[in-house]
């Protein structure tokens, strides 16, 4: 009870103090979660909508309808072109070093079954959709580096793009480029073909 508690006012803070917390000697004082800790909150409502990220929990953002169809069309697109040794998962925790973010796809070689009993700790392919904040989805793009995920994608709803990391090298993405509307992105891996840019918009 103790440790939930404790919890709810970390997750308070950084939802309403964003400009204290600025402050380093502030931060200082913020409660670290180990991922460990993090999994024995188990079912609690308070972290239904949460993430680990580099320690600290923080709250998910809700999601526009453009954030929300842009997900669902990858997903789909997936779904439909994916290699057979490859699976597919939407809004669920990879268990990284210091992390447990969910991000709005995943993509891993192997099975669902592979993970009955632990959650991905690296992946093929993990895709963002950022609409409203980009800031957050480049700054996670070291967690992903740091896991060996092979891709990092961050689809820009506003500008219609997409911005994909490649070439994890401690820590870093040594390759980033950005793709446009009527372009494809060759080389994913995890499907036979391109993907087209048009298949996040309507």
């Amino acid at each position: 009870m103790e440790m939930a508690s404790a919890a709810k006012s970390v997750v308070y803070a950084l939802d309403v103090m964003d400009a204290i917390l600025e402050l380093p000697e502030m931060r200082a004082r913020v409660r670290r979660w180990t991922v460990a800790e993090y999994e024995k909150l188990g079912d609690d409502p308070a972290f239904r909508r949460t993430e680990l990220i580099r320690g600290i929990i923080v709250n998910k953002l809700s999601k526009s309808p453009l954030h929300s169809n842009a997900t669902t069309r990858f997903y789909v697109f997936l779904v439909r072109t994916m290699r057979p040794e490859f699976v597919v998962r939407q809004e669920q925790p990879l268990r990284l070093a210091d992390s447990m973010p969910e991000p709005e796809i995943s993509v891993m070689h192997g099975t669902l079954a592979d993970f009955d009993t632990r959650h991905p700790s690296t992946a093929e392919l993990v895709v963002e959709v950022a609409v409203s904040s980009v800031a957050p989805d480049r700054e996670n793009a070291s967690l992903y580096a740091e896991a060996g995920v092979t891709q990092y994608w961050i689809v820009l709803g506003e500008t219609e793009q997409v911005e994909v990391y490649r070439r994890p090298l401690d820590g870093v993405y040594q390759e980033r480029r950005t793709y446009g509307r009527g372009e494809v992105i060759e080389g994913v891996g995890v499907i036979a073909g391109p993907v087209p840019v048009d298949t996040f918009f309507v």
